[in-house]
């Protein structure tokens, strides 16, 4: 008996063996591109927080004026909660230039950046970041060119995809860090 289909759809589409081998490929390497673009996102965050976080400690120029730099004496959240003018202006306002409030700021823009970078604590890293985002998308409220989405809002959900997806366990040492005995005991912090 010859091993050659007579099967004029088989010739035309592959074997049953063949199709499932393809699609396994085709799977397995959609889920390769998919973990290093999540991985990807995860580090351009990351940079978007640490850019913010050294602008606004150094003044390097471009948000932050060298002479507003935290370290010669400014707040680096005087000038954007200071000029609130939405919806949420009575709860910002009071908060601009407020020491605990600057480093508050300060401390989760570098952690969460740090964080995502590393591709550790994604879990605390998400929730923290996606907070922060989600104020500064209040204290934007009303939008000028949406009356609802804008970057902050679309990032807040993308960090808690990236917790969820595991994004820092590709690029980011989020498998190293999930075997450690603290992270094991405590889930939260992965």
């Amino acid at each position: 008996m010859s091993s050659v289909s007579h099967n004029p759809a088989e010739w035309a589409h592959g074997s049953g063996a063949a199709r499932e081998a393809t699609a396994e490929t085709t799977h397995v390497a959609s889920e390769a591109v998919a973990r290093y673009a999540f991985a990807g996102v995860r580090l351009l965050i990351a940079f978007e927080f640490l850019w913010a976080f050294g602008d606004k400690l150094f003044g390097w120029g471009l948000s932050t004026p060298s002479d507003a730099a935290w370290i010669r004496g400014g707040s680096p959240t005087e000038g954007y909660l200071g000029s609130v003018e939405g919806t949420f202006a009575g709860f910002f306002n009071p908060m601009a230039g407020n020491p605990v409030v600057d480093w508050l700021f300060m401390l989760g823009l570098l952690c969460v950046g740090l964080a995502l970078a590393l591709g550790i604590g994604m879990r605390i890293a998400a929730g923290a970041g996606a907070l922060l985002l989600l104020l500064m998308w209040m204290a934007s409220l009303p939008l000028a060119v949406n009356p609802f989405v804008d970057s902050h809002l679309i990032e807040a959900v993308v960090l808690v995809g990236l917790a969820a997806f595991l994004a820092g366990d590709t690029a980011g040492l989020g498998k190293w860090w999930s075997q450690r005995r603290m992270v094991q005991r405590f889930p939260a912090l992965r």
